[in-house]
């Protein structure tokens, strides 16, 4: 039998189970997240996040190896979060499908208002950063955008079968242009402290299906 390695022991008081570590690195991620979707990610210092959580700063490196892989742990948790929303408003059986997509439009404004609208989408304010971020970011958050666009598609080529929709339209096209501008409004209701944006786009774009 060959001898056992020692491994590195990492910065930081390591937690004394597992449950623990879990439910720390949880915490993290979830501050990580609100802060993220307020102040964007280079105005987001790691001691602001830990101060949150009460967690000692050496320790931040025993749950992630440094910021940047804490950014795409937050990416993906975020993608998770998002899309269970998505997946209970798009995939509503019990409303017709441009009805779900009325309601996501709805919920999500009333996400904003109830922050009293500081903060927006993370993958949105990450991608208005992507010249400052790792690039390995780049291609996480754009299949982030395409997984939403299959949802928003789906629910689409629904409302084109029952004829709620125009029979020309490209669902596809039209759930790509539907984030793209979706994501524009946010930030615009972000900057101005109101509904405004939101609504409006909300109304251009199911009328635009018509």
């Amino acid at each position: 039998m060959s001898s056992a390695i020692p491994l590195k022991r990492r910065r930081g008081r390591p937690p004394k189970d597992q449950a623990g570590f879990s439910q720390t690195k949880a915490e993290l991620i979830r501050s990580g997240m609100e802060v993220l979707t307020e102040k964007g990610y280079s105005a987001t210092g790691i001691d602001e996040i830990l101060r949150r959580v009460g967690v000692p700063k050496g320790s931040f490196y025993h749950y992630f190896k440094n910021k940047d892989a804490f950014g795409s742990e937050l990416i993906s948790n975020y993608a998770k979060f998002f899309e269970h929303k998505l997946d209970k408003s798009l995939g509503n059986q019990s409303l017709p499908p441009l009805q779900r997509l009325i309601a996501f439009m709805q919920d999500a404004t009333d996400g904003m208002a109830r922050h009293r609208f500081k903060r927006g989408c993370l993958v949105g304010n990450l991608g208005q950063e992507m010249g400052a971020l790792p690039e390995s970011f780049r291609t996480q958050l754009i299949e982030v955008f395409e997984a939403w666009q299959q949802r928003l598609e789906a629910c689409l080529e629904e409302a084109k079968a029952t004829g709620d929709i125009s029979a020309n339209k490209d669902c596809k096209e039209s759930a790509y242009l539907f984030w793209t501008g979706w994501e524009g409004a946010v930030l615009r209701a972000k900057l101005e402290r109101s509904p405004r944006a939101l609504q409006s786009y909300a109304d251009f774009f199911i009328n635009s299906l018509k």
